[in-house]
């Protein structure tokens, strides 16, 4: 780790976005090093009550369920703990779509002038909820994926940011039957209705996690359409680096028609593809590159669902279980009491799938286009042809924020799983606008509806 960050070097960089545990700073300055790199930089929550989105040390319980890993607890005494997860999510999303990156040495000044010079940036509700870690004495350093690395070219790159969420409906068998209905229909569907109640957002989103995963290319497009009109902290289109269309903290909720039709105009522009076509280029090499089977995949580690994770959490902590106290369903306590009897390491085992598949549920895919300039086969690109206007593109992909998600935030996850859940049961879609446009193709304009289409 050769790399330190002094107070005079934190003008050199801005605000580009940020999740829930950690702040993204792009870098401005001319050292050759640090070009076409982002920061990731811990926060803090402002409610200590709670829990925290990331690992910061591993509990003697979170020893057990990774220490299965070679490393990875070892990798926290280094203080490597992404570099080392990454390593593991590597194993099942492709080494080539995931970035370890390195860490780099931080001085407290540097992480308060950074704090201050990027407040004004930050969204309102981001920056009530969380601040800048200045006790932490390093940061990951990572290629920003919204840019191809090398000398720039004289043609734009856009690079697109999803966050795709939970993309298959559960089966578990531990599920109870009062919330069956999270066999019928998705989380994503069910917590946007929530939301809508709680007024986080003003709009229910058209966007259905199960097309875009679906690997049918006209439902693959449907997904793509349908993000346009609500974003929320699903999409967002970067061209050159720089944010072109939703919301910088992933705070963007409904987005007016004129929003919409300038961002269009303006990625015709600058990628030389009218909306259709983008469309198409999207959707193309999102099926060609199979980046989300494996996304799929992994999710699919979880194979229990929370209503079965959250009991062996409590046999690997060593206390009582809270859930089995309020059951009086005979047939589930039996079912419960099965899962109560694994041994140890089948529960560590159960509990680390459920953790590894939550850092995809929640993680975010990054795919960077440009036109390829030269036909050659031995690019070190993947690429997409476009018949319609007879172009082959370079494109990138890699997965972003893939965090370890912290043991003691199951019984969040569980609280979470049942209000969404008992929301939806009684209340049904209570936030959807009556609309007669086509399922994810609603922009809320004519005009930029028609220019998604044609």
């Amino acid at each position: 780790m050769d790399v330190v960050l002094q107070a005079g070097d934190a003008d050199d960089w801005v605000y580009k976005g940020e999740g829930a545990a950690n702040l993204i700073l792009s870098y401005t300055g001319s050292s050759p090093s640090m070009l076409g790199k982002v920061l990731r930089a811990k926060k803090i929550l402002n409610d200590k009550a709670q829990p925290a989105p990331t690992c910061e040390v591993f509990s003697s319980s979170e020893q057990l369920v990774w220490g299965e890993i070679p490393g990875l607890v070892e990798s926290l005494k280094q203080d490597c703990l992404p570099q080392a997860y990454a390593q593991v999510m590597s194993q099942h999303l492709g080494a080539n779509h995931v970035d370890g990156g390195v860490r780099a040495r931080v001085s407290t000044e540097f992480l308060e002038i950074v704090g201050k010079n990027v407040l004004s940036s930050r969204p309102a509700w981001r920056v009530s909820a969380s601040a800048i870690d200045t006790s932490a004495d390093s940061a990951l350093l990572i290629s920003d994926h919204s840019l191809f690395s090398g000398k720039p070219r004289r043609s734009s790159c856009i690079a697109v940011e999803i966050k795709a969420k939970c993309g298959f409906l559960p089966s578990s068998e531990y599920i109870s039957q009062e919330n069956s209905i999270k066999k019928q229909v998705t989380r994503y569907k069910m917590h946007q209705q929530l939301k809508f109640h709680q007024g986080k957002i003003s709009k229910i989103s058209d966007y259905d996690p199960l097309d875009l995963f679906s690997g049918s290319k006209e439902r693959i497009r449907t997904a793509i359409k349908s993000f346009f009109s609500t974003p929320q902290n699903n999409f967002r289109i970067f061209v050159d680096g720089s944010l072109g269309f939703g919301g910088m903290g992933g705070g963007a909720d409904t987005v007016h028609p004129d929003e919409i039709e300038k961002c269009l105009e303006d990625l015709t522009k600058v990628s030389g593809l009218q909306p259709s076509d983008f469309i198409e280029l999207l959707s193309e090499a999102i099926f060609k590159s199979g980046v989300l089977d494996k996304l799929l995949a992994t999710q699919k580690l979880d194979d229990h669902d929370i209503e079965g994770a959250i009991h062996l959490y409590y046999d690997i902590i060593s206390q009582p279980c809270l859930v089995c106290k309020n059951i009086t369903d005979a047939e589930l306590l039996h079912k419960y009491s099965v899962l109560h009897s694994l041994s140890l390491d089948k529960s560590c085992k159960i509990v680390r799938d459920f953790l590894i598949a939550a850092t995809t549920k929640d993680c975010s895919l990054m795919m960077c286009f440009r036109p390829r300039e030269y036909e050659t086969t031995d690019s070190e690109y993947d690429s997409v042809f476009l018949e319609s206007v007879n172009r082959t593109n370079d494109y990138k992909a890699y997965f972003v924020d893939l965090d370890v998600k912290p043991l003691d935030k199951m019984p969040h996850y569980f609280k979470l799983d049942q209000k969404i859940v008992n929301f939806y049961t009684k209340n049904g879609e209570v936030g959807r606008v009556p609309c007669d446009s086509s399922k994810g193709g609603s922009t809320g304009g004519d005009d930029s509806k028609a220019q998604l289409e044609h």
